[in-house]
């Protein structure tokens, strides 16, 4: 007994059971939230929830029973529990299940099993709500309160312990089928963790008379202590069942996991801790309770999302040691990419401040295009802005510009008629990036010292942020070529790879008879150069192409320093290059489109919607020109190989490459 009028020692653990009890259902909540919205593809993320969502249902009745007003609504609530208690063997069966095959052991009697389980379950479910045989009685004494065994209870924990057992077995079963090292921790994981909802759920005081022999003390030690492991448990399931079914890379997963157990479950368990201890007085400070309360809670939530992004990095680094030089080049990735509507507003914020700093109304700043220069922000007068993109319709001031490199390191404004001019350059100044007009305020450009010293500055930040922007562009690119392709990628992770073989073109000839070896054979020629045009730049379809042994790139090596994906990427530009009509390029002709498609899609890497603008057509429209253009690619490189054949190549490696061909068609056939 302590020495504070009403503040006992059952009651202060009772308190802090209630803390662990709140704990283990907003844990129980984000995770069942967690799998429904991550993997619910994953027949073991399913049954995995089903088993949280009976956790959850018997410790959300740990939570209301003590504060109940009457027995019959305490013996409500712990038949209530029941729900729980009686669908947790099932589940259990159902989870082991799951888990062995995705080993590939499959069992029609296992299954079966599963479902008798389940009809036996909610059997139970209903004695237990129903009637007096499984559960009868009980004693409301808070902070102990629970039912008196019936004459079927006996059959009960037999059934729950079978189950049990024979769940257990099952995990186990799957931890030996496991081959590789990662599959085999995972499920080490899972098989320790495995008996903590049997733990939370099975109702020992009906069991073993505890709370006829004993006091409140020891019974509310034992349940901390059950829920502390049966928390700590859930997590390291649910952790493991993450990885089950997911191709994404273990970084991500982890990633997206402890964050997310960051920013729910603890601050939940957090703002929770706060509403219990919040003294129950009337006053607070001068304030009711509630009104402090909502404060101290605002504060704890606002203040824990501050935390987490404060730690975010060194979370990452822990999470991450190995890869601690690529985790922050993506950290610094994310914080310093500019989209397109980001560039415009800097550009216009550099604007404002010229303007600011010379005192005039207008200005203007405008991107060097394909196209020529084009208006990408404007302060005060945007006419003026229009007719300096229209004044550069045939180049004149690009051409005004570029000729030279700066002859300063800082850019410098000059006078043009009514407005000052200073023109944006790469870091080295041998590229004209676009240009920076403001109104003129003389004839001459007289500035200041301190205002000279201003605008080089704000100068300077644009000149950056358009070349950072370029650059980014090319990065959006690549990302764009290579997200579709991030699932087949994990897929190659684990998969076995045989040794390819030898490839040879189709042939060029039209010769008849159906041949339906030569259309396939065609069609996986095709496919090929498909693929290696799509990673261009750079990407496994390139690096592992078949096209790699063809004799047109073995010749190719040596004017390319001996590197294969070289030598490749030179012989998918000659082919594209012949597919380029004589005279001035234009881009709405149509003897043009073919390769038109081939520069702007594989070569420059643009979006599909940006070339179908430049065009005029639509996105579906352009897929379809886009096979008869990769069709065209392919023809032409196989008439390459077939010409590189007859300048000399080896027949016998060419009966070789033939063989090889036949060989895998057999193999497949």
């Amino acid at each position: 007994m302590l020495n504070t009028p009403g503040l006992t020692w059952p009651v202060i653990l009772a308190f802090c059971n209630l803390i662990l009890s709140s704990a283990i259902v907003i844990t129980a909540f984000s995770l069942l939230g967690y799998m429904l919205t991550r993997n619910m593809r994953s027949e073991v993320a399913q049954t995995f929830s089903v088993l949280v969502a009976c956790v959850m249902l018997v410790f959300a009745g740990d939570i209301v029973i003590p504060r109940v007003a009457t027995d019959h609504a305490a013996i409500i609530w712990l038949r209530v529990q029941w729900i729980g208690i009686a669908m947790v063997p099932a589940a259990y069966l159902h989870f082991s299940d799951a888990i062995l095959r995705t080993t590939r052991h499959f069992s029609q009697r296992r299954r079966l099993i599963v479902i008798i389980s389940y009809l036996f379950s909610v059997v139970l479910v209903f004695i237990a709500l129903f009637s007096d045989a499984l559960v009868f009685g009980g004693r409301f004494t808070p902070p102990v309160s629970y039912l008196s065994a019936g004459p079927l209870f006996p059959l009960f924990v037999a059934y729950f312990v079978g189950t049990a057992i024979y769940g257990a077995w099952n995990v186990i079963r799957a931890r030996r089928r496991c081959l590789t090292p990662a599959s085999r921790r995972r499920m080490t994981y899972l098989t320790l963790s495995f008996a903590a909802p049997g733990l939370g759920v099975f109702p020992y005081l009906i069991t073993s008379g505890l709370a006829g022999s004993v006091g409140a003390i020891p019974i509310l030690l034992m349940a901390m202590a059950a829920s502390l492991v049966v928390g700590t448990m859930l997590v390291v399931m649910a952790y493991s069942v993450a990885y089950l079914g997911i191709l994404s890379p273990d970084r991500v997963i982890k990633h997206d996991f402890i964050h997310y157990l960051l920013r729910g479950p603890v601050v939940g368990i957090a703002v929770i801790i706060v509403m219990l201890v919040m003294p129950r007085v009337e006053l607070i400070l001068g304030l009711p309770r509630d009104v402090a309360l909502i404060f101290v809670v605002m504060g704890v939530i606002v203040l824990a999302q501050l935390a987490v992004n404060l730690a975010k990095p060194w979370i990452d680094r822990w999470l991450y040691p190995q890869d601690q030089e690529e985790i922050g080049w993506i950290q610094t990735l994310d914080r310093r990419l500019l989209t397109s509507s980001d560039l415009r507003q800097f550009l216009t914020n550099v604007l404002t401040g010229l303007c600011e700093l010379l005192r005039v109304r207008d200005g203007v700043v405008l991107l060097q295009t394909n196209e020529g220069l084009r208006v990408e922000a404007v302060v005060g007068d945007v006419s003026a802005a229009k007719r300096y993109a229209d004044w550069d319709a045939n180049g004149d001031l690009s051409q005004r510009f570029a000729g030279a490199v700066a002859a300063v390191d800082a850019p410098a404004f000059v006078p043009d008629t009514d407005f000052w001019l200073c023109p944006l350059r790469s870091q080295d100044g041998e590229m004209l990036l676009g240009l920076l007009a403001v109104r003129a305020r003389t004839p001459a450009v007289e500035m200041t010292s301190d205002e000279q010293a201003e605008a080089e500055a704000l100068l300077i930040q644009a000149a950056a942020a358009i070349a950072d922007r370029y650059v980014q562009e090319g990065v959006f690119a690549t990302l764009q070529s290579i997200l579709p392709d991030l699932e087949r990628i994990q897929e190659w992770r684990s998969a076995v790879r045989y040794a390819r073989p030898l490839p040879a073109p189709p042939a060029v000839s039209t010769a008849t008879g159906g041949d339906t070896e030569e259309s396939a054979l065609q069609s996986d020629w095709q496919q090929w150069v498909k693929d290696a045009l799509s990673h261009y730049w750079g990407g496994p379809k390139l690096t592992e192409s078949p096209l790699m042994e063809t004799q047109v790139v073995h010749r190719r090596l040596k004017v390319n320093d001996g590197n294969p994906t070289k030598a490749l990427r030179s012989v998918l530009l000659e082919a594209i290059e012949r597919q380029r009509p004589p005279g001035e390029r234009k881009t709405m002709a149509s003897e043009w489109l073919v390769y038109n498609i081939l520069d702007f899609r594989f070569i420059q890497g643009l979006r599909v919607v940006e070339i179908a603008r430049r065009l005029v057509m639509s996105e579906s429209d352009l897929y379809r020109k886009q096979r008869t253009a990769v069709a065209a690619v392919a023809k032409t490189l196989a008439e390459m190989e077939a010409e590189c054949a007859l300048d000399g190549a080896s027949e016998k490696n060419s009966v070789r490459m033939i063989a090889g061909i036949v060989g895998e068609e057999d193999r497949h056939g």
